[in-house]
């Protein structure tokens, strides 16, 4: 590759990096001072929270909407759930054979306070508002994607069953493809707003990352870095051997740039959308599975969880062991990861179950929603680059392992 050619492929990442670097700079100069600069990084996360909601409604819809052969979206929706499953328990055993060999609270002294967390949900209940909403309102919001999504699916059944090419089916598509203008044209805010918003995080919150947590983050942040390039590595191989690998390490960069810097898998969506139609990965896959996967599949999420549990387990004066303990730990892992919202914060529905599944004592919330904070941007990283693998496994089970010889043909 020509140097031209590189700083072709790479120059809007590199400009990224440079803008989150240069924010980190200003926030260790600035300190809590760096505060002053949240409101430019408030814009980038409100423009793209803005677009996400129609993006997902007019994406789904327009994919499932397109489908004449129901049969192939019934195989995409069941080797979806088989990914997900399947990458999130690999997730679950690594961080519980890591938490043995290196546990993330030995020799942690923190004072407990009598803070009470706010009153859990039960399952059932925190399940029917995971599915449903109770007005149509309330489609429309990013708060409830997961209601919106199951709408969404259900809309573009309805009307692909109106026939072939139908009006409403090219509209949407037609609408998809407006609404990718409009984020590409909000990321051309991206490098002020990245900058601002690292430069707002580090001021504020950078002397947290140091003392009582800091074994835990030792853990942490390596094991993401080796999840990332071993186990997306393993997975890309899987869905179509080293050129595959080639194309998902491309152009992964901006979806994982942008989801470090907003912590959010829903706000990572629109660049999530533009690497997958790059790598090759079909539009009714990615349509489908990037949307549902912000929001259900979360390998980040579940490494998270277990560190949580564990470290728990060490502050109470418990030993992590036992099979019955980790079965509990991964299905917990796997459920917070599920019901998570997608957006900055939305752990804090996770950390709950934690600490009432588990049987932890409410003063046991603020512990794990301190490192619940911490861990976001790695986890959220992991998160959004696992939908994007995750569909190229689709792909490769649905469209065969000659997938990407098909796409450029």
């Amino acid at each position: 590759m020509t140097k031209q050619s590189v700083w072709k492929n790479y120059r809007f990442p590199i400009v990224l990096i440079f803008s989150i670097c240069l924010g980190s700079v200003i926030g260790v100069v600035m300190g809590e001072k760096a505060t002053v600069l949240t409101p430019l990084g408030d814009i980038f996360l409100n423009l793209m929270f803005t677009a996400v909601v129609p993006l997902v409604f007019v994406t789904i819809s327009g994919a499932v909407g397109s489908m004449t052969n129901m049969k192939r979206l019934g195989k995409i929706l069941g080797y979806m759930l088989l990914v997900f499953f399947v990458t999130g328990l690999i997730a679950a055993v690594i961080i519980i054979i890591c938490v043995k060999l290196f546990p993330p609270a030995q020799g942690v002294q923190i004072a407990l306070d009598n803070t009470r967390m706010q009153e859990t949900v039960s399952l059932p209940q925190q399940i029917v508002k995971a599915l449903t909403v109770s007005d149509f309102s309330e489609l429309l919001s990013r708060r409830n994607m997961l209601p919106l999504i199951v709408f969404s699916v259900m809309f573009g059944f309805c009307t692909g069953s109106l026939g072939e090419n139908n009006l409403v089916a090219r509209a949407m598509n037609a609408l998809s493809e407006v609404m990718m203008k409009l984020v590409d044209l909000i990321m051309l805010y991206a490098p002020v707003g990245l900058c601002a918003y690292f430069a707002s995080l580090v001021g504020q919150f950078g002397p947290q990352l140091i003392g009582a947590y800091g074994r835990a983050m030792i853990l942490y942040y390596p094991l993401c870095v080796v999840y990332f390039f071993v186990a997306f590595f393993g997975y890309a191989y899987f869905s179509g051997g080293m050129r595959a690998v080639r194309a998902f390490f491309k152009n992964i960069l901006s979806p994982a740039i942008t989801s470090l810097a907003t912590q959010s898998s829903i706000a990572s969506l629109p660049t999530n959308f533009e690497a997958s139609n790059k790598i090759g990965v079909s539009k009714d896959i990615s349509g489908i599975i990037l949307p549902i996967g912000a929001t259900m599949h979360m390998d980040g999420s579940v490494l998270a969880a277990v560190l949580k549990i564990s470290f728990l387990y060490g502050i109470f004066g418990k030993e992590f062991a036992g099979i019955e303990t980790y079965v509990v730990s991964v299905l917990i892992a796997i459920l917070s990861g599920v019901v998570l919202s997608g957006v900055p914060g939305g752990g804090l529905v996770g950390e709950m179950l934690i600490v009432s599944l588990m049987g932890f004592p409410p003063r046991a919330f603020p512990l794990i929603a301190t490192i619940g904070f911490l861990v976001d941007p790695p986890a959220t990283c992991l998160n959004v680059c696992g939908d994007t693998v995750a569909s190229m496994m689709v792909t490769r089970i649905i469209d065969g392992k000659d997938w990407m010889d098909k796409k450029q043909s």
